[in-house]
């Protein structure tokens, strides 16, 4: 990092493979621990260890035993729903083949992670009899995290690279994985710094310094404009996937741009309907359920 530094004030171009990465932490004969998949399980562990810290905070919706099965089931929707949205949304001509199942060969959706996250939380709370919205706004506090790290991960890996850019500027990098090796945006940091850092810093500073844990949805309002708006925004510096070039190219946006609207108006929508409604029990003492 501190060489990417040094080298954004130079005219020519930084080179990913002089910044000393590998997409593996260590490797054992053929198996290799990737960060990608560390990525994934840091990211998971640590959204685990907030959430309970958050339900010991006043006024939470749930009890342990509830946060310890939206770990497991939200594990799974994230990566069944974040591989067959990606089949779905950029991919159809995988269904029914067995490339469909090739999760390690790369390809996993936001949006399609989301709808996962958003059914599994549904069973949690019909099963637990659990205030749904107020469920979703303790989860969002915790994915732009996970989000980050993932994000993160791409960049280690050279991959999701980011639309050409001119060579002098700052911060355009050359990745070997490139067919063209063109000066590019690495946007993989941008989305990990815009998506996930701040929008992880603005949900933590919601939650615990004011009582926007108190207004079902607001949490997950906030998190759910800032993470569309966020991706809109970023999808202008990102590569479209070559099998998707023509979507940008017939309509202006890339298809990730047109999955984001829907997610702002939503978010919209809810934000007004938590600051309309009366607060949870009408005062800062609401208790968790016993565990």
């Amino acid at each position: 990092m501190l060489s990417l530094l040094a080298a954004s004030g130079a005219a020519e171009p930084i080179y990913w493979e002089n910044l000393g990465l590998r997409p593996y932490l260590f490797e054992i004969g053929s198996f290799q621990l990737r960060y990608y998949s560390l990525a994934y399980l840091v990211g998971i562990l640590l959204a685990y260890w907030h959430l309970s810290k958050m339900i010991k905070a006043p006024g939470a919706p749930m009890a342990q035993r509830h946060a310890d099965d939206l770990f497991f089931y939200c594990t799974l929707g994230v990566i069944l729903g974040g591989r067959l949205g990606y089949v779905a949304f950029y991919r159809p001509e995988l269904f029914g083949t067995v490339d469909m199942f090739k999760l390690w060969e790369g390809g996993m959706s936001f949006h399609g992670g989301v709808i996962g996250v958003l059914v599994a939380i549904s069973w949690v709370a019909w099963r637990g009899k659990l205030n749904w919205l107020r469920i979703c706004d303790y989860i969002a506090v915790n994915v732009p995290l996970a989000y980050m790290l993932g994000r993160l991960a791409n960049f280690v890996n050279g991959e999701l690279y980011g639309r050409p850019v001119e060579s002098e500027f700052p911060l355009a990098m050359v990745f070997p994985t490139d067919p063209d090796l063109l000066a590019r945006h690495p946007s993989q940091l941008y989305q990990a710094g815009f998506e996930g850092l701040l929008l992880a810093l603005l949900l933590y500073a919601l939650f615990w310094k004011t009582r926007a844990r108190y207004r079902a949805g607001l949490l997950v309002g906030v998190f759910t404009v800032g993470m569309g708006l966020g991706r809109f925004l970023m999808e202008f510096f990102r590569e479209p996937d070559a099998h998707l070039a023509h979507v940008v190219l017939e309509t202006g946006l890339s298809r990730g741009q047109w999955l984001s609207l829907p997610m702002i108006a939503v978010g919209v929508i809810v934000i007004v309907y938590a600051l309309v409604k009366q607060p949870v029990g009408g005062s800062a003492k609401a208790a968790a359920p016993s565990a």
